[in-house]
């Protein structure tokens, strides 16, 4: 799948009769053509960019039951996340990993620390499981011995999961294309097709939850106008439905229809990216800011600690959006709040970054307030679904699929249960080569894959990429098969340099051992020559440092 010449023969294959066009590379979109290649349809997904190259590449890489929406009153939700984050962390192992979280309450917390109390109660009666513990100060220090503030009154161990989202997309879209399906990168709808005129049909706009829907049957979508990004060329395809899932991109999609009522509200949300040394945690820590009592967390991922996040409206969209000054204050401020000890600052920065959130726009005040819990819509033939949560992914995909049902009579019941991921394959090379953590954490992200990577790997290839847990031959397969278009494809998505080294990898220190050594290994299986690497090189480093960097660099 997706090796050399692969968007060639998609391109040249796309005159075809589809049951289901899925616009969106997201975690959503990877979602439903997975479960539309398990119901029978011919589906086909395209992305305007790289696949999870929105959002789903810039979550916090929690897997979490959505404690915090208790709050909020959003019960269901945080039903719902708490039985599918235990589904993904069962299916998922290797790539969702269930992690011990330490919830930190601080004098002048409000609310105080026993409503956090009550709701772990709530949190475990979902999952079935009682795993939440109050801790005192004494115990919260040794657990973390970073918690040295004397505003410290106690604490809760809990227990969520995490992942690296980038590839729980590319594991999600890779089975489906193994099952059928059709997914393609820079591919962007330049146009919806329409069965009658361009005249537009009256149309109630309608919105869904998780129990209601209300549907405009006028039915006018039936394909989109598409625009290979690399090369410009064009192509009508057509399809019995046409799902809208582009996440913060909806309602620009939704302006090809003309349809001028804007229903999102676009969210950033921004990460700190510390290395290991100067925040070493091994739990993750969840607190209230100091400033206005909302919940961030500190959390270990990949070899550095992550801290975040925030919510600003960002009225625009676009795939690369970067945090701004007041943002780095605010996490600053966090951060130092909670672990005064490590006296952390700007200096310690390593690394950015800030993804767009779609919520429905209710006009609330408070960008925190709004509701989390997805929504779908259908007008003009066209179904939207957007907002929800990572955790949520595989329910919104059925979902959408069962709000189409009516235009796919022969489409295959929806079996609400079944798995989420593939089961993994045993394999013995696998078994022989490599520790079990490795060999388990090989298997979650790459599946089916895993033995062709081991394969295809040179001498030395199956070492770590310095201190990172990846692989060097990590590197060469996504560079062969994974449908890699340019470089930050392969250093920010497939495999996760751009965030985890210094200066995306491309640190001046360690220019030959780490920047020359990746050019070595996937500068041939791309087939670039020279000037092409160099371009890609340098759009990459522009990029890292105008996105990733500290805005002041």
């Amino acid at each position: 799948m997706w090796q050399h010449g692969w968007r060639e023969r998609v391109w040249s294959e796309l005159d075809r009769a589809w049951d289901i066009i899925i616009i969106g590379g997201g975690i959503t979109g990877a979602g439903i053509l997975r479960e539309a290649i398990r119901a029978g349809l011919r589906a086909l997904l395209v992305e305007q960019g790289d696949f999870a190259s929105g959002t789903s590449s810039r979550s916090g890489k929690m897997v979490h039951g959505g404690l915090r929406y208790l709050k909020n009153a959003q019960v269901q939700l945080t039903i719902e996340s708490v039985r599918e984050r235990d589904r993904l962390v069962r299916d998922g192992r290797g790539l969702v990993t269930p992690n011990a979280f330490v919830l930190a309450n601080f004098r002048g917390d409000n609310p105080p620390d026993w409503v956090f109390g009550a709701g772990l109660m709530i949190y475990d009666a979902i999952a079935l499981k009682w795993q939440h513990q109050h801790l005192d100060v004494k115990r919260a220090r040794e657990l973390v011995p970073e918690l040295v503030s004397p505003e410290l009154i106690g604490a809760y161990r809990y227990f969520d999961a995490q992942t690296d989202d980038a590839r729980l997309v590319l594991r999600v879209l890779r089975e489906a294309v193994r099952a059928g399906g059709v997914a393609l990168n820079y591919a962007r709808v330049d146009g919806l097709l329409r069965e009658t005129s361009n005249v537009k049909r009256d149309a109630s706009n309608v919105m869904r939850n998780a129990s209601n829907v209300i549907r405009n049957v006028s039915g006018d979508v039936c394909g989109v106008v598409l625009c290979d990004v690399e090369t410009g060329r064009t192509q009508e395809v057509k399809a019995r439905v046409v799902i809208n899932a582009t996440g913060a991109w909806a309602d620009e999609l939704r302006a090809h229809e003309f349809l001028q009522q804007q229903h999102l509200r676009k969210l950033r949300g921004s990460h700190l990216v510390f290395p290991f040394a100067r925040l070493p945690l091994t739990r993750a820590i969840t607190f209230l800011h100091p400033r206005d009592k909302r919940p961030l967390y500190a959390l270990p991922w990949e070899g550095v600690t992550l801290v975040g996040t925030t919510d600003y409206d960002h009225p625009t969209v676009e795939t690369n959006p970067s945090i701004t000054a007041p943002e780095i204050v605010y996490l600053i401020e966090a951060a130092q709040h909670v672990f005064p000890a490590q006296e952390l600052s700007t200096r310690d920065i390593q690394a950015t970054f800030a993804g767009l959130r779609p919520v429905v726009d209710t006009g609330n005040p408070d960008p925190s307030k709004e509701s989390r819990e997805f929504v779908l819509w259908e007008e003009n033939g066209l179904l939207t679904v957007t907002g929800g949560k990572l955790t949520t992914f595989r329910l919104m995909a059925q979902d959408a699929l069962n709000a189409v049902r009516h235009r796919l009579p022969d489409m295959k019941r929806i079996i609400v249960p079944q798995r989420v991921l593939d089961r993994l394959p045993h394999d013995e090379k696998l078994f022989h080569t490599f520790p079990p953590a490795a060999r388990l954490r090989l298997l979650g992200r790459y599946g089916a894959d895993a033995r062709a990577l081991v394969d295809a790997a040179q001498p030395g290839e199956l070492q770590r990429i310095g201190i990172l847990q990846a692989l060097w031959a990590e590197l060469r397969w996504a560079a062969r098969a994974e449908g890699v278009v340019h470089l930050d494809d392969l250093l920010m998505r497939r495999v996760r340099v751009g965030l985890l080294l210094p200066r995306g990898g491309m640190d001046c220190g360690n220019r030959n051992a780490i920047a020359a050594h990746i050019r070595a290994i996937a500068q041939g299986e791309l087939g670039w020559d020279d000037a092409r690497w160099e371009r890609e090189e340098k759009e990459y480093v522009r990029l890292w440092n105008a996105c990733y960097a500290m805005p002041s660099e």
